[in-house]
């Protein structure tokens, strides 16, 4: 004879089902695999440091000519993201110092960055959200010009350092995620702060535009009449990855006057701690110089992540 289960058999096993239902990813992939996206309460992170070192030396009789060299850099990245309902929280930290030093010459950096982003969302549909951000933008060391003649303490000239500058920004704009790799944010009314931390340091800038910031101050505020950012993360095949973030910005006063930042990177995963870097930034910003900046790199080295 067939008993009859009682209501409160199937309640608890929907709570027990509810309970492992829930979606917590942890992203152990070095180079930051395609997440997994519910509609439901998520939380992942990653957290990835490593170094890469290049050298070269030549004898005395290279006929091919060349100058020993050795050339050091570590980084250290984190980024977290929390989604409870509609509301969800995002926390993006990444550092990176480099230094190179050529026979006969001292040595000079070749990549210094630290960049801070935090950001909160409330979900209005299924690609629309409201946010507040705020961001921060700097480096670790001095910035030498080398362009003198021969190279000694006396010659290099002073042209940017720790605060000197720094960018902070505040935003409350409106988010646009059509895929989980790819995010535009439209923020009008965005503020952002330059700071110039060492007052002299206009004597070696670019036409003494000291970044924007007036000679004797240490910090320029500015409006903006719009502000956006674009960002995209995505593995573009098997261990290969690919990530950038565009930035433009037009202020209240001077709205022609557009400032362009272009963060781009490209990662190639060898083995488990071994991975290739091809990295760009592009710069147009007329309160730093009237021309196009272009910075690049390409390293190999160790990479753990967790």
């Amino acid at each position: 004879m067939w008993k009859v289960i009682p209501a409160s058999f199937f309640s608890a096993l929907l709570s027990i089902s509810a309970v492992f239902s829930q979606n917590k990813v942890d992203l152990t992939n070095a180079i930051n695999a395609i997440r997994l996206k519910t509609s439901k309460d998520t939380a992942w992170h990653k957290i990835e440091f490593g170094a890469n070192l290049n050298q070269g030396s030549f004898s005395n009789n290279w006929t091919g000519g060349g100058v020993n060299s050795v050339a050091l850099g570590v980084f250290f990245n984190a980024l977290n993201e929390k989604k409870i309902g509609k509301d969800s929280w995002r926390n993006d930290f990444q550092s990176q110092y480099g230094i190179v030093r050529n026979k006969g010459q001292q040595s000079r950096k070749n990549v210094d960055r630290i960049f801070f982003d935090t950001k909160y969302n409330r979900e209005v549909s299924s690609k629309w959200s409201f946010f507040a951000n705020f961001n921060f933008l700097s480096q670790f060391a001095a910035g030498y010009d080398y362009n003198s003649n021969p190279d000694s303490v006396g010659a290099k000239k002073k042209v940017s350092g720790l605060f000197s500058p720094a960018y902070l920004t505040e935003a409350i704009g409106i988010e646009y995620r059509p895929a989980p790799y790819f995010f535009v944010d439209l923020a009008p009314g965005a503020l952002r702060q330059t700071i110039v931390a060492d007052r002299d340091l206009y004597l070696n800038t670019p036409d003494q535009k000291n970044y924007g910031v007036p000679i004797g101050k240490r910090v320029r505020t500015e409006a903006a009449l719009f502000q956006l950012v674009a960002n995209f993360d995505k593995d573009i095949a098997r261990d290969v990855n690919l990530k950038f973030r565009y930035l433009m910005f037009s202020s209240i006063r001077h709205p022609l006057e557009i400032d362009n930042r272009l963060d781009a990177q490209l990662t190639a995963k060898i083995n488990k701690y071994v991975n290739v870097n091809l990295g760009a930034i592009i710069v147009y910003d007329q309160d730093q110089s009237s021309r196009v900046q272009f910075a690049q790199a390409l390293s190999i080295g160790f990479l753990f992540a967790f």
